[in-house]
């Protein structure tokens, strides 16, 4: 696949742990969402490097000192409902106050095209860095949808985050949005012909929630 300067592949071996034991289909219901919720706070860690911050003077057991820390009300998550809500809990572990805006989008079995249901966002989302969850960048199609609907929006500031991708999506995705970084934690092989990512792991929402 052809390196795009807005793509990020995250290669750790914690990561690749994690997502083993995620890919296996005994993995039970409770430890997938534990562990989509863990990966996600360290793609996190990761692509937050350019979060707002500001300094402030802290006092020390010893004297006064300038740091500094992130600006309250600067970031947003927006998932793509429904698997996206999984990936809610990992990104509040390292920013708590952030605040949530939900975009509802379902795939159409036939063109394989996302259709909108929902949307709602937070106030003055616009003046925030936002990042964009959904588990799995297959065919790009709502992530495209979710992007475009955002910087309708006016939202300027996006980062895309994903736990698994196909190189079809990320192709998509970075050609259509050069703005928007993408930060996966791993690219799969290709999509099948019916848009599921191989290897994979499956239906995502359905692992998550425990429904068919």
């Amino acid at each position: 696949m052809k390196n795009y300067k807005n793509v990020t592949v995250l290669d750790h071996p914690l990561i690749r742990h994690k997502i083993a034991i995620l890919r296996d289909k005994n993995t039970g219901m409770k430890q997938f969402r534990e562990l989509i919720e863990e990966i996600t706070t360290l793609i996190t860690f990761e692509s937050f490097k350019e979060v707002p911050t500001k300094t402030v003077t802290v006092s020390t057991p010893l004297e006064n000192c300038e740091q500094q820390v992130v600006v309250e009300g600067s970031v947003a998550i927006v998932p793509i409902l429904r698997a996206g809500l999984g990936m809610v809990s990992g990104v509040h572990t390292l920013f708590p106050t952030a605040k949530v805006g939900h975009i509802g989008m379902y795939r159409n079995e036939e063109t394989l095209e996302p259709q909108e249901y929902y949307c709602k966002l937070p106030d003055g989302i616009e003046k925030m860095q936002v990042i964009l969850l959904d588990p799995m960048l297959a065919t790009g199609g709502s992530a495209c949808d979710a992007i475009d609907l955002l910087k309708r929006r006016g939202c300027k500031d996006i980062k895309l985050m994903n736990v698994i991708g196909a190189p079809e999506g990320v192709k998509r995705v970075a050609e259509a949005h050069p703005d928007v970084n993408i930060y996966i934690a791993t690219l799969d092989r290709c999509l099948n012909e019916n848009g599921y990512i191989l290897p994979g792991l499956g239906d995502a929402g359905d692992r998550l929630f425990g429904t068919k």
